[in-house]
């Protein structure tokens, strides 16, 4: 579950992590009330207008802006509530920006100058222990120094047994440069930042940038957090801070159903019980010359009611040329999915594009003569070519 960066600098400032301050507007009368608030508690004269969406690379878009008064406070945030804001990281559509952060100026002058970090915390997949990555280059996209520069990225893993140590934390800061009361503060920073990760079961934190104030304080400019889905039995908190407008409306509606669902931007439609087989399938489908429209795991239940389910999911995307079922009968019997499959067209009435339907495993003969004889528009597959030749013939 992502949050917006205002949620998730909250839960940084609970476990002690210093961040920008700042409070959420919803109209441009907001954003003038909440820059006074924001001036009479810190004496930022100026501010900084940040759309909340789920993405990153804002300011490229016009997403962030500074208001050096009260009136371009005002006029910022009127441009920018409602905006349909395109970054790298959106579609060509972009998102529609329903409410701004208005934040306090930290930026400002003093006896030393400011610096720019990155720092996030997230699973190395590879070791199985988290690790903190770090870099001087704060500000870019990570995926651009580690391109252009890579000697500039570190990373420290954490021993999950032991959590942070204090000589990993002064690591940390050393190789990012500092010194003296900086140096202290970056490594109470990544300490307290570590410790969030970890109790709030988060899958990955990113502060880009980390930013080394004037006047040597250290703290989140941006933060960007994915919570652990799994984990929210344990943070029930946490569900009132999903905001279903950033979320692909067909996956909040396939999750009410309780289909595994992520839409991608292909033109074949996958129907497929296992993630493993679906992942298999939706190679199978890029070997066969086209590119799969979604991943979609029924689970071990696919009877009708859910096939039917799965079937109007997919149809909902105007992209997709073809359906391609995969089904390995183990828990589930494939006779049973195959009439899920006959019994859901029936339901449907006419549907335009081709259906493939592959079964293997317990009752597959059965089943594959239930699809043939069922005088439906559909084809049956019972080897992995087969089903891709299908595949391909109905694209060509």
């Amino acid at each position: 579950m992502n949050l917006h960066e205002y949620q998730g600098k909250d839960i940084l400032s609970s476990f002690g992590v210093r961040i920008q301050r700042g409070y959420v507007a919803k109209n441009a009368n907001e954003a003038v009330a909440a820059a006074k608030q924001l001036t009479a508690e810190t004496g930022t004269g100026w501010h900084v207008i940040k759309a909340q969406v789920h993405a990153g690379g804002r300011g490229k878009g016009g997403g962030v802006k500074l208001a050096k008064n009260l009136k371009e406070v005002e006029e910022i945030a009127g441009q920018i509530i409602g905006m349909q804001l395109i970054t790298p990281q959106t579609s060509a559509e972009g998102k529609k920006v329903h409410q701004v952060l208005v934040a306090e100026d930290v930026y400002y002058p003093g006896a030393s100058e400011t610096k720019e970090f990155y720092v996030s915390v997230l699973l190395n997949r590879g070791t199985g222990r988290n690790m903190i990555m770090y870099s001087t280059e704060g500000g870019m996209d990570i995926e651009t120094v580690a391109e252009e520069t890579p000697h500039l990225i570190f990373t420290e893993e954490i021993d999950p047994a032991t959590g942070i140590l204090p000589f990993q934390a002064r690591r940390i800061a050393f190789n990012l440069g500092l010194e003296g009361t900086a140096f202290k503060e970056m490594t109470k920073f990544v300490t307290n930042l570590y410790t969030a990760y970890v109790k709030s079961d988060a899958s990955l934190f990113e502060i880009n940038p980390v930013l080394k104030t004037s006047d040597d304080k250290i703290m989140a400019v941006d933060a960007k957090v994915t919570i652990d889905d799994n984990s929210l039995f344990r943070h029930k908190d946490y569900l009132d801070l999903r905001d279903l407008r950033e979320e692909s409306a067909i996956e909040v509606e396939a999750g009410a159903l309780g289909l595994n669902y992520v839409d991608l931007e292909g033109n074949v439609g996958c129907m497929v019980n296992g993630a493993g087989l679906a992942m298999a399938t939706m190679d199978l489908i890029k070997q066969a010359g086209g590119e799969p429209a979604n991943f979609l795991d029924v689970g071990g239940t696919a009877d009708a009611a859910r096939v039917e389910a799965a079937f109007r999911i997919i149809l909902k995307d105007p992209a997709v040329k073809a359906i391609l079922i995969n089904i390995f009968g183990g828990i589930v019997r494939c006779d049973r999915v195959a009439q899920g499959v006959i019994d859901a067209y029936k339901n449907m009435g006419n549907i335009d594009v081709p259906i493939i339907v592959r079964l293997q495993g317990t009752n597959a003969d059965i089943a594959k003569k239930l699809i043939d004889d069922s005088g439906l528009d559909v084809m049956s597959a019972t080897e992995f070519q087969e089903a891709a030749d299908k595949v391909q013939s109905v694209l060509a």
